[in-house]
């Protein structure tokens, strides 16, 4: 899909803040609201766009700690591989999950309550998981920056 200046403004608009009009965002960009809807579906239909969520601030609602593990695998047999990212899946501690390369095999991240919480998911995601090799914790001292918005200027092909 080929996008051009108002789809990649709408994208950048939309990820800022989802709960704007489409009167506004038209009026922001120069396009009617018609013209607005019309893109906003045709880039979900196309499934540049995912979903539509809110962001809740972790530690108004009790999690005060963003953990970041680092998991070595003793097997990388895609079932088990496949075992293992289904139960990251399902832990809805788990924000973040990456397969990578390098020294170890999986990067999460994850927000818990509290050390006793993260203690309790290391024996149910790794202690109990036999095909786990070692596991590394680093805690996060301040979050910096925390998002998923993707720049707009990534769809540009002449962007360096």
């Amino acid at each position: 899909m080929s996008l051009d200046a108002f789809d990649l403004a709408l994208l950048d608009a939309v990820q800022r803040d989802a709960t704007i009009s489409q009167h506004e965002l038209g009026t922001r960009i120069n396009l009617s609201p018609a013209a607005v809807n019309r893109r906003l579906k045709k880039l979900a239909a196309d499934k540049v766009t995912r979903k539509t969520v809110t962001l809740v601030n972790p530690a108004q609602v009790g999690y005060h700690l963003t953990i970041i593990t680092e998991v070595e695998v003793a097997s990388e047999r895609p079932d088990q591989l496949d075992a293992m990212k289904r139960g990251f899946l399902s832990c809805p501690q788990v924000q973040q999950c990456y397969y990578v390369a390098g020294e170890c095999d999986f990067v999460l991240i994850m927000l818990v309550k509290n050390m006793e919480q993260y203690t309790e998911l290391t024996a149910q995601l790794f202690f109990e998981n036999d095909n786990v090799k070692r596991f590394k914790t680093l805690v996060s001292m301040s979050n910096i920056k925390v998002g998923m918005e993707v720049p707009t200027d990534a769809f540009d092909p002449g962007s360096p």
